[in-house]
């Protein structure tokens, strides 16, 4: 295994920051023990939620019983490693965005025909990799919710989610601790590529002689967090490709040693397969409803860390009039947090009187989206979403987005979604430049940093005659220029470099 800590792109490490770099691994060793001697079985099933529609199996490794994806009673349909057609999607349950990002590559892989093997690394409760892991998410779930606390926020969160996980210094530590997360690889085949839609099944990837490893960065800020050395890197946006290159700021004012040519590429925002094929009739549909003065769809997603309540509960109180004059309609979905729900209703009683809840009925959920997709159909009143498994939480909004008119969130992975977007205030200030990106290609409002502002924007949606017929037609020209065309260039890119090799 070779050490990525000491030198990072060319660029020799402090011995202090290695130092920390050993200690954070043994720390992690110590608490929850080195398994990698540990020979850990390996086997394929069928995902039960998105294995039809995206063709997605997931990989459980060790004990079935205590792989999180796994369920004895499900009689799930056994499979095995396409060794020439498949490919590995890696990822981690961290909010929603790794998922969603995983989906995307999923579904441009089985448009490509190819198959797409799910790795969850933090699904795997029998390995130090999944424990590790788990720790690092429970406390960024933390950070996220606390960020909601103004002095945190400003003092604790933003600094570090924008300054901190920029320095190679972090990178370096975040190698050291992912040479524990290589054991759930080692009955993998090393010849299937890997797409990681998060650094870690990457880096991890490269630990364990994984042959062909794309590392699919998720934001438009340049970070260290980001680097897995050793793969090829991807990025959404031209903004961000320079930044990278240089490794800017990643070692305060220090010119660094850049990436090489070869290992950093732009592919474009990575989008699922079928939300590109739709683009000009969703867009199309959007402007003629606004046309006729049918209702506006809002699709509210509350995000996987469950923040920002107070933002959305704003929003209904305000759209409510408009849903019931028949103005506008609302999609609000919790994701796996029911929870939101219930204290949405609890503080705004009179949603109730508009509210259908389509709760954990993936069938109903579906029928309910391709219904919206029919010309013919008015959507009225309020639709509330919620799943209690983690895919179809993620994959309910990919299907809402087709029919909804706007797209309220956090700018997240979802800022680069093709749909008009009205941007919430962000949770961690990295995420700033997603709102940015979006707004200078026409696709999405500025960031709306409070409520003031965000029913501002809301008014001009309902209110003003161009503003959404403009972001619709902006798409479709971002559509001709290639720019949703992520997904497919991050899985073509990954079988060439297989394909290279024969």
């Amino acid at each position: 295994m070779t050490d990525r800590s000491s030198v990072i792109f060319g660029n020799k490490m402090p011995d202090k920051v290695y130092k920390k770099a050993v200690k954070s691994k043994k720390k992690y060793m110590k608490k929850f023990g080195d398994d990698s001697r540990k020979n850990y079985e390996v086997s394929v099933e069928k995902n039960r939620y998105i294995g039809d529609s995206l063709g997605v199996y997931n990989i459980l490794v060790g004990n079935p019983a205590e792989n999180a994806h796994y369920d004895v009673n499900a009689h799930a349909e056994k499979g095995t490693f396409d060794t020439e057609k498949g490919i590995i999607v890696g990822n981690i349950r961290m909010g929603f965005g790794h998922y969603r990002i995983s989906m995307a590559m999923a579904s441009a892989a089985k448009a490509m025909g190819y198959t797409s093997y799910w790795m969850d690394l933090n699904s795997y409760g029998e390995t130090t990799c999944t424990k590790v892991i788990g720790a690092q998410n429970d406390l960024y779930s933390l950070g996220s919710r606390l960020s909601k606390n103004p002095i945190f926020n400003k003092l604790v969160w933003e600094p570090m989610n924008y300054e901190g996980f920029r320095a190679l210094s972090y990178n370096a530590a975040d190698q050291k601790n992912a040479e524990l997360m290589a054991p759930v690889y080692r009955n993998v085949p090393k010849d299937i590529p890997v797409i990681g839609t998060h650094v870690w099944p990457a880096q991890a990837a490269v630990h364990a002689g994984m042959k062909y490893v794309v590392n699919a960065i998720p934001d438009n800020w340049p970070m260290a967090l980001h680097l897995s050395e050793g793969s090829v890197h991807t990025i959404q946006c031209h903004n961000s490709y320079m930044g990278y290159r240089i490794l800017n700021g990643m070692n305060k004012d220090k010119v660094n040693k850049p990436m090489p040519s070869d290992s950093l590429v732009y592919t474009g925002h990575y989008i699922d397969h079928e939300l590109v094929q739709g683009i000009e009739a969703d867009c199309a549909a959007r402007i003629k409803r606004k046309e006729n003065g049918e209702p506006m769809r809002f699709l509210l997603t509350i995000g996987g860390a469950g923040a920002q309540k107070e933002i959305f509960a704003a929003i209904i109180k305000f759209l409510l009039p408009y849903i019931e004059k028949k103005q506008a309609a609302l999609y609000v979905n919790v994701g796996d947090y029911k929870n939101v729900w219930e204290a949405l209703l609890a503080e705004i009683p009179e949603m109730k009187n508009y509210a259908t809840e389509h709760f954990d009925r993936w069938a109903d959920t579906e029928a309910f989206a391709q219904k919206a997709l029919d010309g013919k159909e008015k959507i009225e009143g309020i639709h509330g979403f919620w799943h209690k498994n983690i895919f179809e939480a993620v994959y309910c909004t990919n299907l809402l987005m087709r029919s909804c008119d706007v797209l309220v969130t956090k700018p997240s992975e979802l800022a680069f979604y093709p749909v008009p977007k009205l941007f919430i205030r962000r949770v961690g200030k990295h995420e700033m430049w997603g709102a940015i990106h979006s707004a200078e290609v026409g696709d999405g409002t500025l960031e709306c940093r409070d409520i003031p502002h965000t029913i501002q924007m809301l008014e001009l949606f309902l209110q003003d005659d161009t503003f959404l017929s403009d972001m619709c037609q902006n798409i479709v020209t971002n559509k001709k220029a290639g720019l949703y065309d992520g997904a497919y260039k991050v899985v073509e890119l990954a079988m060439g470099l297989k394909n290279k090799q024969k």
